[in-house]
């Protein structure tokens, strides 16, 4: 493997063990007999358009071969996971008012907020009554993403409070990321269940996917504080990144960014000096110190599964 590109060469990864579940799942939705043209239109855009979810089922895959085990047994319940995983991404995206996601509107801009949250629920219910068939022989997988939907709901609702208050601190932030970590520990403890692994190393992975979770939401909020567009909607619609919040801990940078935060139009300069104040106050260096942190955590949770080689490559690619 090349250890001096971890992103991308788990991109490869998840792209040659994920896609056979991805175009199941694309095929899964589009074959629905669905009256309604607008529902049907926008389904078929999500699935063809916007979701091109291999990392999902490229997690279950690599945790399961870690294991020893074969990665095609983990595609029938990577299909259902996609498909739930989709839903969440478009009520995600009508909570967060994003209309816009990689240069490309999201179901809820082209389509509206009522289609939006009927092409979810299509989702959402076509995935959990696959997800239960599918399960038969593992009825605790079940439970698993029962539990994750409960804390995911309280981690969304949680965040919501968080929305534009400059008060809010890195700790109670983070709390908040732990709980919304719940999907990625779901998908590696059920690769684990489906892997065969002991009671000890299902516990394992699931604190090891708890972190990784962790790490991708940090290494977002990261990127997103170094993008204009992403910066100046998490300032207007949602709540405020991990590094603006360690710069608004600091005094001295704290009276600046507050006095751009209450400004009706954030421009381009705005974005850049609040960048700069970021900076200057270590807040992009503390989020990476936080970050390497947890790395190191996660890989001490994985000292006992023999083969780690995909697992440290899942936590490498997490670095900025």
């Amino acid at each position: 493997m090349n250890k001096q590109d971890p992103n991308t060469q788990l991109q490869k990864l998840f792209r040659q063990k994920g896609i056979k579940a991805l175009e199941a799942a694309k095929q899964t939705i589009l074959k629905e007999k669905i009256e309604a043209n607008e529902v049907k239109e926008a389904l078929h855009y999500f699935m063809t358009e916007c979701w091109h979810d291999v990392a999902r089922p490229g997690v279950l895959a690599l945790v399961s071969e870690s294991l020893g085990g074969r990665p095609e047994d983990t595609t029938n319940i990577a299909i259902p996971l996609i498909l739930i995983g989709g839903a969440t991404d478009i009520h995600d995206d009508i909570i967060d008012e994003s209309k816009t996601k990689y240069n490309k509107p999201t179901v809820y801009g082209k389509f509206g907020k009522n289609i939006a949250i009927l092409a979810g629920d299509a989702l959402f219910f076509k995935g959990l009554t696959m997800l239960n068939r599918t399960c038969a022989d593992h009825p605790e997988i079940n439970n698993i993403v029962k539990n994750t939907f409960f804390e995911l709901g309280d981690a969304e609702a949680l965040e919501l409070q968080l929305r534009k208050k400059s008060s809010t601190t890195p700790e109670r932030y983070l709390s908040i990321i732990r709980k919304k970590a719940a999907d990625v520990e779901a998908h590696t403890k059920t690769a684990a269940i489906i892997g065969g692994a002991s009671k000890k190393e299902i516990k394992v992975l699931g604190n090891y996917g708890r972190i990784l979770g962790m790490l991708i939401i940090l290494k977002d909020d990261y990127i997103d504080s170094l993008e204009h567009e992403e910066l100046k909607h998490r300032i207007q619609n949602e709540h405020f990144s991990m590094p603006m919040l360690y710069a608004l801990t600091e005094p001295k940078t704290n009276t600046a960014i507050t006095k751009i935060l209450r400004k009706r139009n954030i421009t381009k300069k705005d974005t850049q000096t609040l960048k700069t104040l970021i900076r200057k106050s270590k807040g992009y260096q503390k989020t990476a110190q936080l970050m390497d942190t947890l790395i190191r955590t996660a890989e001490k949770q994985i000292t006992a599964i023999a083969n780690k080689t995909y697992l440290q490559l899942m936590l490498e690619a997490t670095r900025v």
